[in-house]
Formats: structure tokens, sequence, C-alpha cells
């Protein structure tokens, strides 16, 4: 296993492996080979998407790749930049926007490389966001398909072999993902199984119901969630996009400080949805 981290793994404070300088290029040919990019679709590019400096002493990680996290970037003095969210996205305009171009303008004339990893972190079976937060709650993951995305399932199914009260695990996960979820206890009063699809996963909460259930865990809800989980008898935890997608961008920074003994820093940036 390639560790367990915390939701926020010492956001802010840089994770010092040795102040060594390592190849950008070594390093995206590691996060991509780790997280097996070419084996899945996505709506985006994975891996490398602005070339900066070739080597690289000090790499920031952030949930996604906007101004300002650009910005963050530069001033922590970051040669590199990983993301979950990337810069381009398959609904964007073709033609560059004005908004666009300050990042690339800012990102281009620092000589701070961009990089964005999607669902390949979503999915990963040990630093992923979804397998991370199984965990990270006390269930372990087990077999059982959901979060279907681009032909994928990339959600991963957790179970306890202690139950815990419904009401614990909602205490736990604001603990844990550092803000108060939205609730919706439909459930059983003592739970052992969970789905978790991190993001904007509030319809997959069907595949969980199929699935028999007793929770399930999403970034964003949707209006028809409440209803679902009534009817489904399902516990439904909204625990906000940002939150839930923390934990994977910051073990993959911190897998490649060590791999590369370079600086690492998570730029927390919190956003309400």
């Amino acid at each position: 296993m390639l560790g367990t981290v915390g939701p926020r793994n010492g956001a802010g404070a840089p994770h010092l492996y040795g102040g060594a300088v390592a190849s950008r290029d070594e390093i995206i040919a590691f996060c991509d080979e780790l997280l097996d990019i070419d084996s899945f679709g996505d709506y985006g590019p994975n891996g490398l998407q602005v070339p900066g400096k070739a080597e690289v002493g000090r790499v920031a990680t952030a949930v996604s790749a906007h101004l300002a996290s650009i910005e963050a970037a530069v001033e922590s003095g970051a040669d590199l930049l990983l993301t979950h969210h990337g810069l381009f996205w398959d609904f964007h305009p073709r033609a560059l926007t004005e908004a666009m171009a300050k990042r690339l303008r800012l990102a281009l004339e620092s000589g701070l490389s961009v990089a964005g990893y999607h669902l390949p972190l979503d999915g990963h079976p040990e630093i992923g966001n979804n397998a991370l937060i199984v965990r990270q709650l006390g269930f372990e993951p087990v077999a059982g398909e959901i979060g279907e995305a681009k032909g994928r399932h990339i959600g991963k199914v957790g179970r306890r072999e202690e139950p815990i009260p419904a009401t614990e695990l909602f205490e736990l996960v604001a603990r844990e993902l550092e803000r108060e979820p939205l609730v919706f206890p439909e459930g059983p009063e003592t739970v052992s199984t969970i789905g978790v699809v991190t993001g904007a996963g509030a319809s997959d909460i069907h595949e969980a119901i199929a699935l028999g259930l007793d929770v399930y865990l999403t970034g964003e809800p949707s209006e028809h969630v409440m209803a679902d989980a009534a009817e489904g008898g399902i516990h439904f935890i909204a625990a906000g996009h940002y939150a839930t997608e923390i934990c994977g961008i910051t073990g993959l920074g911190d897998l490649v400080a060590r791999r590369f003994e370079v600086e690492h820093e998570f730029l927390d940036l919190p956003n309400p949805i």
C-alpha cells in the first residue's frame, strides 16, 4: 500500500524530503504510470498540460487549476503544480477566453509547469480520493461497482466488521473532512457498508441503493437525492466537492516528494461547494 493521508495532510506547510532537484519529465512519467492514465477516458486531458521549467525542486498541489492556484503556486516558489481538476475540459471553447489567457500567461511567464489528474486519481485503489475516504472513515474497500464515468467505475464500496451508529459516522465525516456535511438520514440506525463517489456524484445514489448499501457519500447534492434517499432507505451525505477531493492530490504530492526528494506544499484554497 502506498500510504494513506488525511484530508489536508498538513495543508499549507511544506513537506521537506531532502531539497533535491528532479526532472519534471520523470515526475510526470511517474505520475502517468502510477495512475495508469492511458486506460481512462475522461472529460479532458490527464498529465502535463503546461510545460514550464525542466527541473523541479518544489511541487505544489491544489484541487483545481485556476488563476488563484497558479498565483499561489508561483508565490510559493513551486516549479510544478499538480492538480486534480486541470486547466482544460471538453466543454471549454476552442478559442482562448481572456480568463484562460491570464492563467496560461502567468504559468508560462513564471516557468510553472501545470499537470492535472482527474478520473485516474478518483479511481486509484490506494491513493485515489474514493479509496482514501473509505479508509479514512474506518471502512475497508470491498468488491462492488459504483460511480460509472467514461466506461469505468471509479467509486469505492467499503465495509466495517463492526457496525457503528449512523450519527457517529456523520460526526466522523464532519471531523475528518473539516466541514459540516449535508445529511439525509434515511438509512438504518447502525451502518456497516458505504459507497463513496467524491465530487459530483449525486446521481450514483441509485447504484448505492441497488447494491443495498447503508450509506452513500459524495461531494455535491442534487435536488432529487432527498427523495431518492427516503425511498431507497439509505443515508445520503454530501460532504463537499472540494472537501472530498483534497486527499488524493495531497497524497500524490507527498508520494512524489518522497520518491524524488523534492519539497511539497498543498495550496488550500477552500471552496464551499
